[in-house]
């Protein structure tokens, strides 16, 4: 049923891939961090760890949970790799918004001209990078909630089948014939999607947090002389 819909609708949930207790561990070890590098964006209304895995290896092994591995090597196969990996604190001042929006870019080691890749961007002197669309269309994302996640903090909203549809311009959203559904999410489950779906996410305003570790995995190799900026090996 699970691996229909994500086909199908470009996403899916799934409860219970972490116990009370892990997430518990988990979030044990978020609050202790204090490195503070160009990584790490702290703010009012926003915590951020890009290169999540890289910079507190501690954690790793703690995410990558045995529930998480089977469900890569059963949904995506065994020769998926990560490729991305991040954490979000959205706390409960939080009164930003996300419209709209594909995940378009990739994060790569370096710069260099190749046709097919566009849109190249510097961000705290890390690569983005728009690859060919048949990239986009082999990642898939895991975002693992250690809150729950409603409507009221932030859960991601989805327009289903959207991925299908190649680069899908927010600006040409046909209301008439799309519609949008509210993903929630229970501490300790996860959500499965395509980049290419698009998304969007509300303000808080139940004054409860929301933190989540996103992951992307893809088994593509990117053009020549360009890799992955955090390729990493799942041992499944």
């Amino acid at each position: 049923m699970h691996k229909t819909k994500l086909r199908k609708q470009g996403f899916t949930t799934i409860p219970d891939i972490y116990s009370n207790q892990e997430i518990n561990q988990l979030i044990k070890v978020l609050d202790t961090l204090q490195s503070y590098n160009t990584n790490f964006r702290k703010t009012k209304y926003l915590f951020a760890i890009r290169k999540f895995l890289k910079e507190v290896p501690e954690i790793k092994n703690s995410v990558l949970n045995n529930n998480l591995k089977q469900l890569i090597e059963d949904y995506f196969g065994k020769n998926y790799f990560l490729v991305k990996s991040i954490y979000f604190d959205k706390p409960p001042s939080s009164n930003w918004f996300v419209s709209y929006h594909q995940d378009l870019s990739v994060s790569v080691n370096k710069k260099t001209i190749v046709d097919g890749y566009t849109n190249w961007t510097v961000k705290k002197e890390q690569y983005g990078v728009q690859p060919p669309l048949e990239i986009l269309e082999n990642i898939y994302t895991i975002r693992i909630h250690l809150d729950d996640t409603n409507k009221s903090n932030g859960a991601l909203k989805v327009i289903p089948k959207s991925h299908t549809k190649g680069i899908y311009r927010p600006e040409t959203i046909d209301w008439k014939i799309e519609k949008a559904i509210i993903c929630d999410v229970p501490r300790g489950g996860v959500m499965l999607m395509q980049p290419l779906l698009l998304h969007s996410s509300n303000r808080t305003t139940n004054n409860q947090r929301r933190r989540v570790i996103h992951l992307e995995f893809s088994n593509k190799q990117l053009a020549k002389d360009i890799e992955w900026a955090e390729k990493a090996k799942i041992d499944i």
